[in-house]
């Protein structure tokens, strides 16, 4: 802050007058303008976030220590601890890549886990990353030392099998390390830690109890086809209307003897995203998972043929804000397309119709498509049961309209805690927990920093997942502006930037006053609102996907506050270093690096 010859503090915006500054000597800073200090850059998560986070940090910040820990023994995130049956994405697959990494040899419309994991290895070894991977690295505490300017991490690392001793304890299969961070980025998702339904006698089951993120079946097995070979004459229950479980439902059901689908709520399932695009590349009216033929893989290895269908689809999927919209024509059109498609599917049963279609709108709750739920629950060997669980019994359950059902496996395909803590003790400054800071509910400047919380930036966090367009981009402005906040940091030798309060507030006001013109604000249970049917809506941006990108394209430095690496000069412009640039102090150094990329401006028709 600056100060007047009495040490009094100025009003924001002044300078102190150049005769207060007379008396303190001003060293110039023994470096060149364009020298980058060095900085040690963490990463936490090796999912898309951390990934595209490892690949943007490598390619702009010079003079740069990266290391990214994960805590699962292989790449992916979610895509690597997901195994249940049907795990499919839910986003068109030619939407669902960083737009820097396009696949043009997707299998489906909706591809399935493992393939959308195969490309995250593929991205990771042709970028070269794997060296500044760390598996098996959990990060269980991160604290920020105002003295130091730095993040210190303690990072717990599960021991192979073959590093642990004959005899050894189990708790001693793991070490505790300890690291520092000048930035650190975290790419938990805001999905992250799955929980078990609060279900009286769950565990009383005498059957195999399965959550949908934690696959494990007696059959075993390396994949989940494989798990599940034995099931041909068993009863299966699957609790859950959310994505994991219709697509379990419409994986199990020609494998199973008996399903039964226990959903206490209602849902939209919508349509195919961007089936009009799909029809006109494959000239097919089949709007379900579309398998590319050879011959759509071959158009689409054609770089301007790739980038027209994906523009395409990306647009479709992008218009589904207006719908969000309450009382739009979009709003209004889309309740009665729904209605319509879901009655048809569901002529075969028809009161199962009346027990899914909800009240709410389009989008209150996430939107799923799914191809072939509808179908599979008109299948004879499935039940749709609404009636909410009263409780579980040894030999399966009882809802509180009275009704018993006898099952041999339960699922449990209950969803994640979304309270957006992160599971991990993560403390700022004056040793505030960030959970505390999250109660009662989190806020955040832009869902990337935190006030109190300097050079912590994070991707998927609180206000980040939209209802349209795609989620990759999503990671990417997120990873760009933690990328440029880096670079900041570095360039003007700042110790620290920390989000101001006010900032932080302003956003919470934007957000609360925002909803309430949208389908988000209406009384249904969603993720989005933490499981709660009303209040505060922290799951989702407040607005479109685009709005989200163009709002952190440029981002407001006026918004934080900062901290000098060098606190012996008072002077703002130290970081100008020596007068010179790197180029001016290397004998051979490129003496005319502003003609590398000219901008030539168009001539005015």
């Amino acid at each position: 802050m600056d100060r007047d010859a009495n040490g009094a503090a100025l009003p924001q915006g002044r300078q102190v007058p150049s005769e207060a500054r007379k008396d303190s000597a001003f060293e110039l800073g023994d470096f060149a303008i364009d020298d980058p200090r060095p900085m040690k850059v963490v990463v936490i998560g090796a999912g898309y976030s951390g990934i595209i986070a490892g690949i943007r940090f490598r390619q702009y910040i010079q003079n740069l220590d990266l290391t990214i820990y994960e805590a699962n023994a292989g790449v992916g995130g979610t895509w690597y601890s997901n195994k249940y049956p049907g795990l499919a994405c839910d986003v068109t697959s030619h939407a669902y890549q960083p737009t820097f990494a396009p696949n043009p040899d997707w299998s489906k419309f909706y591809v399935s886990g493992p393939e959308i994991r195969a490309h995250v290895d593929c991205i990771v070894d042709h970028w070269k990353l794997r060296p500044f991977i760390k598996l098996r690295h959990r990060l269980v505490r991160a604290e920020w030392d105002d003295d130091k300017g730095k993040w210190l991490l303690t990072i717990r690392v599960e021991l192979e099998r073959e590093d642990v001793n004959e005899g050894q304890a189990d708790d001693e299969e793991a070490v505790e390390i300890h690291d520092t961070a000048d930035v650190l980025f975290t790419g938990f998702g805001l999905l992250s830690r799955w929980s078990w339904p609060e279900i009286e006698g769950l565990h009383t089951f005498k059957g195999p109890v399965i959550h949908s993120a934690h696959w494990e079946t007696p059959d075993g097995g390396d994949t989940w086809e494989e798990s599940v070979r034995n099931w041909g004459d068993k009863r299966v229950g699957v609790i859950g209307l959310g994505s994991s479980a219709i697509q379990i439902v419409t994986a199990l059901q020609p494998r199973v003897g008996k399903l039964v689908n226990l959903a206490r709520g209602k849902t939209w399932i919508s349509n195919a995203f961007a089936s009009s695009t799909l029809q006109a590349l494959a000239g097919t009216n089949d709007c379900g998972n579309y398998e590319f033929t050879e011959a759509d893989k071959e158009r689409l290895r054609n770089p301007e043929e790739y980038l027209n269908f994906r523009r395409e689809l990306e647009s479709a999927i992008s218009v589904a804000w207006t719908a969000k919209i309450r009382g739009s024509e979009a709003h209004v059109a889309g309740i009665r397309e729904l209605q319509e498609v879901t009655k048809r599917k569901l002529a075969k049963k028809p009161w199962i119709a009346d027990s899914l279609i909800p009240d709410f709108s389009p989008g209150c709750r996430r939107l799923t498509p799914c191809p072939g739920y509808l179908e599979a629950l008109c299948e004879d060997n499935v039940d749709f049961v609404s009636s909410p669980i009263a409780r579980v019994a040894k030999n399966g359950l009882i809802t509180q309209n009275g009704q018993q059902i006898d099952l041999d496996i339960l699922i449990c395909a209950t969803g994640y805690d979304s309270s957006c803590h992160p599971g991990v003790p993560i403390i700022g400054k004056g040793g505030i927990d960030l959970k505390d800071k999250y109660t009662p509910y989190p806020k955040t400047y832009l869902s990337m920093a935190v006030d109190g919380f300097p050079n912590w930036f994070q991707a998927l966090g609180p206000n980040s997942a939209t209802g349209s367009g795609s989620v990759m981009n999503t990671i990417e402005s997120q990873v760009m502006y933690a990328v440029k906040a880096t670079e900041k940091l570095q360039l003007e030798r700042l110790k620290s930037m920390d989000a101001k309060k006010e900032a932080v507030d302003d956003f919470d006001a934007y957000i609360e006053a925002l909803f309430p013109k949208t389908v988000y604000s209406e009384h249904c249970k969603s993720w989005y609102k933490n499981r709660n049917t009303d209040g505060r809506i922290w799951g989702l941006w407040p607005g479109s996907t685009l709005h989200m990108l163009r709002t952190l394209e440029r981002p407001r430095w006026e918004d934080y506050t900062y901290e000098p690496l060098e606190k012996t000069t008072c002077n703002r412009l130290f970081w100008m270093g020596n007068g010179a640039t790197v180029s001016d102090m290397d004998p051979i150094g490129h003496k005319a690096f502003y003609l590398d990329n000219i901008d030539v401006p168009p001539v005015p028709k």
